[in-house]
């Protein structure tokens, strides 16, 4: 397949992002109500709001706003942040002498939103001769993150995004790197890591030279043998691989990381089939192809956005038509706007089930639902009816400790309980495991 950018599309489309200061414009090109308006601007205070126009004309139903679940998606919404701390943000920022009482207050609710979850801050973060690596974490022993500072933003931020800390302009907050080289250093040194996953933000937001700054650094490491972008670009902006400025010049870096013998893998985030529903994101997905990259897709189940067996089949089904490897169902973790986007594992168990069972053979790739928590990756396998009573029978796909990858245990069944800590164990669940979900084993 060519990687000449196809006839027919407009190539001089130029990304243009929008944010808190263009509500105004936006409210009058699409309609978007005042009190709609105002809550924006005031949970973006606390929570990241950028959008772009591709998503703005392309993806959001504007007929069907709010309950678009695109709209929910990318817009900030009522719900997210309790009725006292909206009171409050509403109060501090009506008055320009409250100033630095809101920059307190935001401070405070973003403190209380869990912005690290998972222990990624405390447990995550190496060391390269006694000092932590920036923008660097190494939760598995065969897998890095790398988060490159030029990368850690994205072409439009998901309301649900678990690494909406990456945005808000706290340093403390924030996991970023200047450069490749003590990551190198540190893949040197530890052999074992055959997997680097870039991640941000979104890498995929930098020019092709910049990334290649950080890729081809990676190419001299011969005990790399993966490398993975996590990136919602194809969904956000399918304009990258296709009619940017560069687009040509990003899918030749690909090929040159594959044609080192090494596999290139793209993570998309796809958290909705309609974002799969232009043909630009189509071409997107096979021009990268086209490259001998991989593209494997995954998301997180989310109220209000995705939470219907029907929405994940189809989306599944689109991913497969277009020679993508559907990849995770994630539970939505335990940060942000939580209360919003959760849904209880007990319903998210039924709703892979029941997508599982419309799929073809090929696309039956899929895991889910899947938590990724503090001892690692949790699969809710199903459901387990003894004389004791109902039990969540799960099993650990990935573990910070090597020795509890595939191993199985259960905890009592909850309607109600929408992530590991949640859960009650069962008394038989092995101590090795027992322990690392609880928190008790060393790290």
């Amino acid at each position: 397949m060519s990687l000449l950018a196809p006839p027919g599309l407009i190539d001089s489309e130029r990304f243009r992002a929008f944010g808190p200061r263009h509500l105004q414009e936006i409210s009058e090109k699409y309609g978007l109500s005042g009190e709609m308006r105002e809550a924006v601007r005031l949970i973006s205070q606390v929570l990241p709001f950028r959008v772009n126009e591709y998503v703005l004309s392309q993806l959001i139903d504007w007929e069907r706003i709010p309950e678009d679940p695109i709209f929910q998606l990318v817009f900030p919404q009522p719900g997210m942040l309790d009725d006292n701390d909206m009171a409050t943000l509403e109060k501090l920022s009506a008055d320009r002498a409250d100033k630095l009482l809101l920059r307190d207050a935001v401070k405070d609710i973003r403190s209380r939103l869990n912005p690290h979850p998972s222990g990624q801050m405390e447990h995550n973060v190496p060391t390269l001769d006694g000092e932590r690596l920036a923008g660097v974490q190494h939760k598995y022993r065969e897998t890095v993150l790398y988060f490159p500072g030029q990368g850690q933003t994205c072409h439009a931020y998901c309301t649900y995004c678990f690494r909406w800390a990456q945005f808000v302009g706290d340093a403390d907050l924030k996991f970023s790197a200047s450069g490749p080289d003590r990551l190198i250093a540190y893949l040197r040194r530890n052999p074992q890591v055959s997997d680097v996953l870039i991640t941000g933000g979104d890498p995929m937001v930098m020019s092709t030279e910049r990334l290649r700054s950080h890729i081809e650094p990676l190419l001299a490491v011969e005990t790399v043998r993966t490398i993975r972008i996590g990136t919602k670009s194809v969904a956000y902006w399918p304009q990258r691989y296709v009619t940017d400025q560069d687009a040509d010049d990003v899918l030749r870096l690909f090929e040159q990381v594959v044609a080192s013998g090494r596999n290139l893998a793209l993570m998309g985030h796809f958290s909705h089939p309609r974002e799969f529903s232009t043909d630009i994101a189509r071409q997107a997905v096979a021009r990268v192809r086209a490259t001998g990259a991989l593209v494997y897709c995954q998301a997180p189940l989310i109220a209000h956005v995705n939470d219907d067996a029907d929405t994940w089949a189809e989306m599944w089904r689109s991913e497969l038509a277009a020679g993508a490897v559907p990849y995770y169902l994630f539970v939505e973790r335990d940060t942000g706007p939580h209360e919003y986007f959760k849904v209880p594992l007990a319903k998210a168990l039924g709703i892979f089930q029941s997508a599982y069972r419309q799929l073809p053979g090929l696309a039956r790739t899929v895991r889910g639902p899947v938590m990724s928590t503090t001892p690692g990756k949790v699969v809710v396998d199903g459901v387990e009816e003894t004389p004791e009573g109902r039990f969540f029978q799960l099993k650990l796909a990935q573990a910070r400790n090597p020795a509890l990858v595939g191993r199985s245990f259960r905890a009592r069944y909850s309607t109600d309980a929408a992530w590991l800590d949640d859960l009650e164990l069962d008394a038989t669940v092995p101590a090795d495991i027992a322990a690392a979900v609880r928190g008790t084993a060393g790290h």
